[in-house]
């Protein structure tokens, strides 16, 4: 039950509040220093608001995480304005800025409100807004990391997209490897080019062959009159991607040997060699200098490959990146599957803290499988049974773990079963001997807002 006196709206319940606003809300000095942002950004750009606070926001415009940016127009303008941004990880924004004066009439604050497009047309407030963006863009890569492992492997391939040297993409299965050859792709040269990947373990190891190198008229039975270009020569000028290599047998291991050194290869049954102009870039989630080791890969081939050798780390070591990737994969199975899913904080947290065996790959999946299967907000009963386990297993206190963990788990624990228990934060404050306003607000902090009263 709630008391006679009406609550008392202090700073506290204040930031709770906004928090809780399904719109993204920023607010910026004159100079464009974020000086609070509201929880929602995590949504929109898998940033907790802490990694927000007190930096530039060009720096966030400069690395892409969106755009374009709104405070050069309503600075210009001097008067509220209403764009279309596009965020890193895929949403769409709608975008309002008002100028706050101060005494001088002179802009002493921006306050900037963003929430989800769900319709295809936006008016700008002014026609001449239109003309002012229409050139401006954000460029969306394929890569999506807030890891400093990820960040520095994708400035080495920045430098490596220039040149033509063979590559070997190594991880485990579901990392991204093929996400990682586009990008070197489309920050090379050949861009224009084709890019082609090709799972070598996709295709049955008779006509892997003849798939890569082709064929001439009549080189065996069933073989298309004319013959047939192979996918290495369809690459020409361009970029190949050979996945899971580790699959190619010893045959064609030489003969893919002779393309990496020469850029020659004799088509199946044809005797006029054909030159192609490719890159050659290879991935496997397999080791190959173990196989090197025990005989079932080529020696001469891995070294010619392992050029340059990239590792992408599992999605298990990359914990910044699962909330950002979470998010963008919402985004695309909202946009594909034309709903308007939002999740729980419960459901991310779980997200957070799983293994991710089957890492990105998996991840996507199981995004797909939620916005398919759920009702509106995704909660912890829409999960598939192996998240829910290992969400289960972890939360049998197995140990050695950080101690902060430990404890902020064991704090959070008792504030939700205290106030299952009395449905009071001034009973919740009795009972574990602490004030009523400190109550208040750890129930704020791990319980529903639906739940919560103020006795």
């Amino acid at each position: 039950m709630y008391n006679d006196r009406p609550l008392e709206i202090n700073t506290e319940i204040l930031m709770n509040i906004l928090d809780h606003s399904s719109d993204e809300i920023f607010v910026l000095d004159r100079e464009g220093r974020i000086v609070y942002v509201n929880r929602t950004c995590e949504r929109h750009y898998g940033l907790k608001p802490a990694e927000v606070i007190g930096r530039l926001n060009e720096e966030f415009v400069s690395k892409g995480y969106w755009g374009p940016s709104i405070i050069p127009i309503v600075v210009k303008e001097k008067k509220p304005v209403t764009i279309k941004q596009t965020t890193y990880i895929g949403g769409e924004l709608i975008t309002t800025a008002i100028p706050i004066y101060n005494s001088e009439n002179e802009i002493q604050l921006i306050v900037t409100t963003s929430h989800e497009q769900n319709f295809k047309t936006l008016y700008m407030p002014e026609e001449e807004n239109k003309d002012e963006l229409k050139d401006t863009h954000l460029a969306v890569d394929n890569i999506i990391t807030n890891n400093e492992t990820m960040k520095n492997l994708i400035k080495f391939c920045q430098k490596i997209a220039k040149v033509d040297s063979t590559i070997l993409i190594q991880g485990e299965s579901g990392t991204g490897k093929s996400a990682l050859a586009s990008y070197i792709h489309k920050k090379s040269p050949r861009k224009s080019g084709p890019f082609l990947a090709i799972n070598c373990a996709a295709i049955p190891e008779d006509l892997l062959e003849s798939e890569l190198f082709g064929y001439s008229q009549g080189a065996f039975t069933g073989a298309n009159r004319g013959g047939k270009k192979g996918l290495l020569e369809a690459a020409n000028h361009g970029t190949i991607l050979l996945d899971e290599i580790a699959e190619i047998p010893p045959k064609i291991q030489a003969k893919l040997l002779q393309v990496i050194q020469e850029r020659q290869f004799l088509p199946v049954g044809s005797r006029e060699v054909q030159t192609v102009d490719i890159r050659i870039i290879a991935a496997t989630n397999q080791n190959l200098q173990q196989m090197v080791e025990t005989r079932k890969f080529r020696e001469d081939l891995y070294y010619r490959l392992q050029v340059i050798d990239l590792k992408l780390p599992p999605l298990r070591e990359r914990k910044e990146d699962i909330i950002p990737l979470t998010y963008h994969f919402l985004n695309k199975f909202n946009q594909k599957y034309h709903s308007s899913h939002i999740i729980s904080r419960e459901v991310l947290e779980i997200l957070e803290h799983f293994h991710w065996p089957g890492n990105v790959r998996q991840l996507e999946n199981v995004m797909e499988r939620l916005v398919i299967t759920s009702d509106g907000i995704i909660q912890q009963t829409d999960l598939p049974e192996i998240v829910l386990q290992d969400s289960s297993q972890k939360n049998s206190r197995s140990y050695p773990r950080p101690l902060k963990l430990a404890l902020d788990e064991l704090e959070r624990d008792v504030v939700i079963n205290s106030y299952k228990e009395y449905k009071s934060s001034r009973k919740v404050a009795a009972a574990l001997n602490i004030s009523q306003t400190k109550a208040s607000k750890l129930i704020r902090k791990y319980c529903r807002v639906s739940d919560l009263s103020y006795n």
